[in-house]
């Protein structure tokens, strides 16, 4: 027999682990600094600790977790510092991005635009910040794809991936999700009648907007 299915086993319970691991810190249900112990992990979610570890490995290389000698794993705290380079990173690629690919844009590519916004209403509505956050990842990269530069693209998600804690912290904030999704149907309209220039400011704003945001809120949590 192969050995494939046993293989595809391992990866899809490293998958499950990763995926549950990650959206528990994203959500706020595992608090910075807060320690994870594997066997814990592994106890509850009925897998082994092999699994776990692979996760927290790719947990570590998003950000999300750090190792200590001594210590083991933690969530990592929210600093200040990490999050005004992340929003400082996008604010320097993503409208240059934006700029090149809005004369590119098909009207295919702008229906699944609009696709993503009235998803994201659904999610809303929904009360679920978790699907409305995956989506707004989803809708910021479908404004970049006529720009036809592959690893710019790689490297926002990467970037987004690593900032995703610190955009969720800003979804969480009183209005801050209603707000946004105005913001992002004026960029859209903007996107649709070729106003580069438009376009390009009002995503400044918005990527400032969310920067200013989520630092204010995480020095209120560190005085509070």
């Amino acid at each position: 027999m192969s050995s494939k299915p046993a293989t595809t086993i391992h990866k899809t319970r490293t998958a499950f682990v990763l995926d549950s691991l990650r959206d528990r810190i994203l959500s706020g249900e595992l608090k910075a600094g807060e320690p994870l112990r594997q066997n814990l992990i592994a106890e509850s979610l009925n897998v082994s600790r092999i699994p776990v570890r692979e996760a927290m490995m790719q947990l570590e290389a998003e950000g999300l977790i750090d190792f200590e000698a001594h210590k083991g794993a933690r969530v990592t705290p929210l600093s200040v510092e990490q999050a005004e380079e992340l929003f400082d990173i996008r604010l320097l690629i993503e409208p240059d991005l934006l700029a090149r690919s809005i004369p590119h844009l098909s009207a295919l590519d702008l229906h699944q635009s609009q696709g993503f916004l009235l998803q994201m209403d659904a999610a809303l509505k929904e009360d679920s910040i978790q699907n409305w956050a995956g989506l707004n990842r989803q809708f910021h990269l479908s404004l970049y794809v006529g720009a036809n530069r592959p690893r710019t693209l790689e490297l926002i998600q990467n970037l987004n991936l690593h900032a995703d804690r610190y955009v969720r912290l800003h979804l969480m904030l009183d209005g801050g999700v209603q707000r946004a999704e105005g913001e992002h149907e004026a960029l859209l309209a903007c996107c649709r009648e070729q106003r580069i220039d438009d376009a390009v400011e009002r995503l400044r704003h918005h990527i400032r907007d969310a920067k200013q945001d989520v630092l204010n809120m995480i020095h209120a949590n560190r005085h509070g």
